[in-house]
């Protein structure tokens, strides 16, 4: 038999190349001639240059950059072949740079954490010649609108005074003019394509600082006031550079940086798991397979949202590929994933056991209960003849 094995990390025990390995242990214990392809997989956020790089044979690059809190940070990127599609692509997560986990919870504050270490990754991207750029923009410590970003790539954001405007999203409101003059030259020659999961829109109800800004630190009244803020902002871009950002769905996703990319990198926002399946040619490796597997970290009714598992059951549908997921917990809306083509769902754990202990034990978990489904498709096989 044949076997895709395509599924996204599992947050805070294994990377997604941690989670193909264990399947393919316990799939290999019952059937050991089976062929089995791996695929580690993400959708945008933590673990795409991982996920890239292993599925491309491509490189990593490690380097300093200006950290949320103005801190330098190292932060690491990766380079893909260029054999892939002709382009020298370059891979950033944002959360390497400006990323929540990068402060600890009583630092936290997005009033003026600052996107300017991803800007120095693109622009160190670009002087080393890359002619399209891939940003997954989950988990970040921000809600400046790519401001900070911008002013690394040569932009000049300045207050009614000619002043530039200091780090964070609260600065925002004082934005009065934006030069263009000094912006990088490579922005012109290289296509940026945004991985993003998110649709909220940069401001309102459902937008970047009402949706995201309480976890990355902002008080009820911060957040009133850093909405006011990119809303001021999605004005000047939209009047100075001709850009509607404000509305743009999934311009909130990473506190604005979607609508700032957009606005200032002529961005195209994407699925990001679209985007990683493409790159690790996943819908032709599927084809002629007898058995997809995904999963990731857990399985709910936010799984359908542009999450991994689903975007490779839709591909394994067209395909007419069944598929199975592995998760570490399922939460409540789970059968909706019914729906999106997923046949069933297992969650690793074997008892009654705690979060710490299922954890610490996650390989094993996921290889024996891997181990134990194969033999219900065994068992499966033996009565369909």
């Amino acid at each position: 038999m044949r076997v895709v094995i395509a599924p996204d990390s599992f947050k805070e025990c294994l990377s997604a190349a941690d989670v193909c390995r264990a399947i393919a242990e316990g799939w290999r214990a019952t059937f050991p001639d089976a062929a089995l392809d791996l695929a580690p997989m993400a959708d945008g956020g933590e673990g795409t240059v991982e996920a890239l790089v292993a599925a491309t044979g491509g490189e990593k690059r490690s380097r300093m950059v200006t950290g949320p809190l103005g801190d330098p940070v190292e932060a690491v990127y990766g380079i893909l072949p260029s054999a892939l599609n002709g382009h020298r692509t370059a891979v950033i997560e944002m959360a390497s740079a400006s990323g929540l986990a990068l402060i600890p919870p009583e630092r936290r504050n997005p009033l003026v954490t600052t996107t300017r270490g991803t800007g120095e990754l693109i622009r160190d991207a670009l002087e080393h010649g890359a002619t399209e750029i891939i940003v997954g923009i989950g988990g970040s410590a921000t809600n400046d609108g790519g401001a900070g970003m911008a002013q690394a790539l040569g932009y000049s954001l300045q207050d009614a005074d000619g002043l530039e405007l200091p780090p964070g999203g609260a600065a925002l409101a004082r934005l009065a003019r934006i030069e263009t003059s000094g912006k990088h030259t490579g922005l012109a020659r290289c296509a940026i394509r945004v991985a993003c999961d998110v649709q909220s829109p940069l401001c309102g109800p459902t937008g970047a600082s009402r949706m995201f800004g309480p976890q990355k630190g902002a008080s009820p009244s911060e957040v009133e006031e850093l909405d006011a803020a990119l809303r001021h902002f999605a004005g000047i871009v939209e009047s100075q550079l001709g850009v509607a950002i404000l509305h743009m769905p999934g311009g909130g996703a990473a506190g604005g940086l979607g609508a700032g990319l957009a606005a200032f990198a002529g961005a195209r926002l994407e699925s990001g798991v679209a985007i990683v399946a493409e790159a690790c040619g996943l819908g032709s490796r599927m084809d002629g397979a007898d058995l997809v597997i995904t999963g990731e970290g857990r399985l709910d009714a936010q799984t359908v949202h542009g999450k991994t598992p689903v975007g490779v059951a839709r591909l394994a549908r067209d395909r007419s590929v069944p598929v199975i997921a592995f998760t570490g917990a399922i939460g409540p809306g789970w059968k909706q994933l019914y729906d999106e083509g997923i046949e069933a769902m297992f969650a690793v754990a074997d008892g009654p056991i705690s979060r710490e202990e299922s954890l610490a034990r996650a390989y094993e978990l996921l290889r024996d209960r891997a181990e134990s489904v194969a033999r219900v498709w065994r068992l499966a096989q033996k009565g369909a003849h």
